[in-house]
């Protein structure tokens, strides 16, 4: 009777299994990204799309996303394309990131990130098989996008939809990954509202 419980209390969440990992990680060794990745282990899209929308919500200049956003435009391309796993080029493997700064972007998303990982659960696995996956991945796509737009006060909505959706990927929890494209379609409606506005105040300064 008491075995499901003690299951639950060794199940790791993913935020404090990535914490883990940058905490045993050689301080004297170069971090970067296919090595973290690496130490996490198996289900690459899930761990990459949690750790590359983390990197999205560091403290960065406008324009930042240009070049942070583009691991989650390929990462979803591959997973609408029906990639087995990720394949990361080599100048985005090598990529050196800030161990200190990821650890402290995790532990400050805590309050978001707790009450998604006490949820997080294998349900609706049909969402992660064949077509269904390519359809995820192509909504991913489209998320990402609006993330790669150098919008001001439109970043972070997508970029937290994407790590929902990550934590979801991660566990095989459709209904998680499903919540995250929610919010994703939510943040799509914000940018555009943005952009609407944006375009307007333009043209009436022009005109």
């Amino acid at each position: 009777m008491d075995s499901p419980k003690i299951e639950r209390h060794k199940r790791r969440s993913p935020s404090s299994a990535l914490l883990r990992v940058i905490r045993e990680r050689d301080r004297t060794a170069t971090t970067t990204l296919g090595g973290l990745l690496a130490s996490l282990g198996d289900r690459s899209f899930g761990w990459a799309l949690l750790l590359f929308s983390l990197v999205n919500l560091l403290p960065l200049p406008l324009g930042s996303t240009l070049v942070t956003a583009l691991p989650l435009l390929l990462l979803s391309a591959q997973l609408a394309m029906g990639y087995p796993y990720l394949r990361l080029p080599r100048f985005l493997a090598q990529r050196r990131i800030d161990d200190a700064a990821l650890r402290r972007t995790v532990i400050r998303l805590r309050p978001i990130s707790r009450p998604v990982e006490r949820l997080v659960r294998p349900r609706m696995i049909w969402l992660f098989h064949g077509r269904n996956e390519r359809l995820l991945g192509l909504a991913l796509f489209v998320i990402a996008f609006t993330l790669f737009l150098p919008i001001p006060l439109s970043g972070w909505f997508p970029a937290i939809s994407l790590l929902v959706s990550g934590f979801g990927l991660i566990e095989r929890d459709g209904l998680i990954s499903a919540l995250g494209l929610v919010l994703g379609a939510v943040s799509v409606l914000v940018t555009l509202a943005v952009v609407m506005t944006v375009s307007a105040g333009a043209r009436a300064v022009i005109g």
